[in-house]
Order: C-alpha cells, then structure tokens, then sequence
C-alpha cells in the first residue's frame, strides 16, 4: 500500500455514500424547484412593473389643480378667445379650479368683467361646472371639444346638476350630446332631474328625459322621485311633463308620502295656493289616492288644513276624502285648520271649516268653544260658522273674557251678538236650519243643491257667512 494512501473502515464508507445520496436529492429537488422559483421572480418583477406603471396613471390622471386668476377670470366672465387660448388642444382633461386667497370669490354675469365679492365660499369646481352654471354654451362646447371629462365630480356634484340647479338648458343639451350621465347622483343622492326646482328648469328636465334621464329615478336619502321634487314645488308644467312621460302618482318616499301627499304638505304663501291647488287637481285627475297616509297617518286633507288652503280642502272633499280620520296624535283635518286659523287670515280659513262641516267633520266639544274662541277670535267669520253647528250655546263670562279688547273692539257688532246668546235661545230659523243639516249630515253638498228652494235658502242651509249670530 502506498504511503499516499489509506484504507476506510466502514463506517466512513457508509458516511460518505449518505452524503452522496443526499447530495444527489438535493440536485433532483432543484431540478424541480428551479422552474417554480424563476416562476415567482418572473411574476414579482411583473407585479412591480405594473405598479409601477399604476402609479404613473394615477399620477398622469390626477386632476390638475388651478389657482391661477387670469383662468378664473376667462372662465367666470366666459371669455371665449381666453377660453381657447388657455385650453388649447391635448389640455388635461380634469381640471379643478380652486379659488385663490381664502374667503375670495368671484362674481360676474358676462358682462362686468374683473370684479370680485367677499364670501367664504370655497367649493372645488371645474371649467365645466363654471361655465355651465352660468350659461357660457361656446366655452362649454370648446372645453368638451378639447376632452374635458364630462361627468368629473370633485366637489360632489357634475356640470349637468349645475347646470340644472341654475337652469340653463343649453348647457344640459351640449353637456348630453358630449355623453353625460343623465342619472348620475351627486353626494347628496340626487339625480339632475331632482335638481330641476325651478319653472325655468322645465326645458332642462325636458332635454333630460329625451337622453334617458329615469322618470320615477329615486334621491338615495328620501327616495323622492322627480314627481315629489315638482309636487312639493309647485310646478304644473313639470308634472304635466312627469306625468306624459309615464310618472308613478303612487310611488311613496320615506315618510310615506305620495306626490300628492308632499304637495299638500308644503307650506304655502298666499300667493302661491291656487298653484298649489293646480297641481294637486293635475295629481288627482292622474289618479292618486286623495286617503293616502304617510307615516304618521296624516292624509293630504290633514295637511292642506294645515297649510289652510281651501281650493285643494274643497277638491280633497269632493273627491272622497275622509274628513274625520284621525291621524297618529288623535286629531282629525278640523283640528289642523283651527289651529291656523290666527295665522292664515288672509287664506279665509273660515271656508275651510264650512266646507269641513258641510262634509260631516266632527264638531269641537262645547266645553271648549271658550277656547277655540281665545285663538281663533281674530277670525270673526270662523267663529260664526263653528257656532252655527250647534242648536244651542252656554255662553258666560269665560267667552267674554277670551276676546281681547281690541279685537271686540274691531269686530263689536258681531261679537255683541254672540254675547247676547247668554241669554236668548237660537231664534226658530236657525233652529229649522239645525234640525235639517242634522238630518242630512254628510249628505248636504249633495241633497242640497238638488232642493228645489231659493238659492239664498241653500246658502243658509251651508252656513252662508252673515257677519252675526241670531
């Protein structure tokens, strides 16, 4: 044997034969395990890329941010060839214009130019939503033209709701030309049609409706339809136009209330009542259900008591409306108006509860007439008509003393024969005229005027208004 060399024993020659084997599986595990490894690092390398590639679009699509005062100016003005030059060709697309210095705002009307308001209003806007809102059609038109986003929102809302909201119905033609959403919802959950608040919006939400605007579309907070939105304002002419266009009259909002049912509930100027009136009529001859309840039980008779409107009382009654239903707190449509009466004087609130007593209403219990006299004493025409129910009064020192001076004072002679009562009995005409409308309560507007007696006789039987009490 060489002295270079040596022998193994055994355990050596096992030792390395493992370690053989060992490396042998791990070379065969590689071999397996490679693929998958470049695999991942070939999927990772993508991962990043594409990241890489996300941030630099959203960083390319983030709005771009103007404070600059000569593009404030060119746009609130609507100066077209200012306009053209600071938009030209391959502009960005988003834009939000951010007034500058606070409290600053501008204000102009297309013809004064360079002038500014204080305010502390510093909503963000866009070219598109300035120009719409404000009816500069050839800007909005350039603007579009040149790829501004048609329904970009950064304060909420899109130029088709401004444009609405201040009515300019060329604008909210171009606007649906260049493909804006005509149902898009603002962050008040309101479409443009539910924008459209204002008589001069008729032919925005007309123009809406021919690019598909939804008729019966509901607001995310009240679930009001654009019906609700035109009933509570008052607009025929957009009813009319709901209406044409397939308008549900029963479709109720979160407080139950039909179009019909919101209509009656708003409040109402005098000036206002016959157009109140008239789109209630419009509404009814739709088809909608003059007993409809919200959610606390008030009918549209409740509420146009409330809001003392006797044309829409009259055309309730006329068309069934149930005159003594009572609503969640106990009270029935003839507690609502008397408890207006000192306060829609000038809607004669004393037609309101003829009617309701002509109808069948319930009368108020005589124990409180000395009340319902404290309140309702500068209406001297509601209380005639509210005394006139009964065949007989106990009047005493409580009704005296429930007429303020001064309004005894304005109305003396009326009041003095009501005072009188303490101690006379109803004269026998009146007596007559009781025992009747008694026996044909809740049937008087339709026997009575079917009676062959002289007109001044009928009037009397439904509670003419004399000016005194016999």
């Amino acid at each position: 044997m060489s002295s270079q060399s040596f022998v193994f024993t055994p355990m050596a020659l096992r030792s390395l034969e493992q370690e053989r084997d060992l490396l042998e599986r791990r070379r065969h595990q590689m071999k397996f395990i490679e693929p998958t490894v470049n695999s991942y690092l070939l999927r990772k390398e993508a991962r990043e890329r594409d990241t890489v590639s996300r941030r630099n679009q959203e960083v390319a699509s983030m709005p771009l941010v103007c404070c600059d005062l000569v593009v404030q100016n060119a746009l609130y003005t609507g100066d077209l060839e200012a306009v053209k030059k600071l938009f030209p060709k391959y502009s960005p697309d988003k834009v939000v214009i951010k007034p500058e210095g606070g409290a600053m705002r501008w204000v102009a009307d297309g013809k004064i130019r360079g002038l500014w308001s204080l305010t502390y209003e510093q909503d963000l806007t866009t070219p598109l939503h300035i120009t719409a809102g404000r009816g500069f059609t050839d800007c909005l038109r350039h603007l579009l033209l040149r790829g501004a986003s048609v329904d970009f929102a950064p304060g909420g809302s899109t130029a088709l709701h401004e444009a609405c909201q201040e009515c300019q119905p060329d604008c909210v033609k171009v606007l649906l030309e260049y493909g804006a959403n005509a149902n898009a919802v603002n962050e008040d959950g309101l479409m443009p049609l539910h924008l459209c608040t204002e008589p001069e919006s008729l032919e925005c939400a007309r123009r809406i409706i021919q690019f598909g605007g939804a008729i019966n579309g509901r607001s995310v907070d009240e679930n009001n339809t654009p019906l609700h939105v035109a009933a509570r304002h008052g607009l025929l002419a957009h009813v009319d136009l709901y209406l044409r266009h397939g308008a549900a009259v029963e479709l109720q909002n979160d407080e139950g209330q039909t179009a019909l049912n919101t209509a009656c509930s708003q409040p109402q100027e005098h000036s206002a009542l016959e157009r109140y009136a008239r789109v209630c009529q419009r509404l009814v001859d739709a088809g909608a259900n003059v007993s409809m309840c919200d959610t606390d039980k008030h009918t549209p008779l409740h509420m146009a008591c409330r809001n003392a409107n006797p044309e829409i009382v009259e055309l309730l009654l006329r068309n069934s409306a149930s005159v003594n239903l009572m609503d969640y707190g106990g009270e029935a449509p003839m507690h609502n108006i008397l408890k207006m009466v000192a306060y829609k004087l000038e809607h004669g609130p004393e037609k309101i509860v003829q009617e309701l007593l002509n109808y069948g209403s319930i009368r108020v219990w005589p124990g409180a007439l000395p009340k319902v006299l404290k309140y309702c004493c500068v209406s001297p025409r509601t209380i005639e008509v509210l005394l006139n129910a009964y065949s007989q009064l106990k009047v005493n020192d409580r009704w005296e003393e429930a007429v303020p001076p001064e309004v005894f004072q304005e109305h003396q002679g009326f009041y003095e024969s009501v005072f009188a009562l303490a101690n006379t009995p109803r004269s026998l005409q009146h007596l007559a005229r009781h025992r009747i409308r008694t026996y044909l309560e809740g049937r008087l507007h339709k026997v009575v005027p079917k009676l062959g007696l002289p007109t001044f006789l009928k009037n009397y039987l439904m509670l003419e208004f004399r000016g005194y009490i016999h």
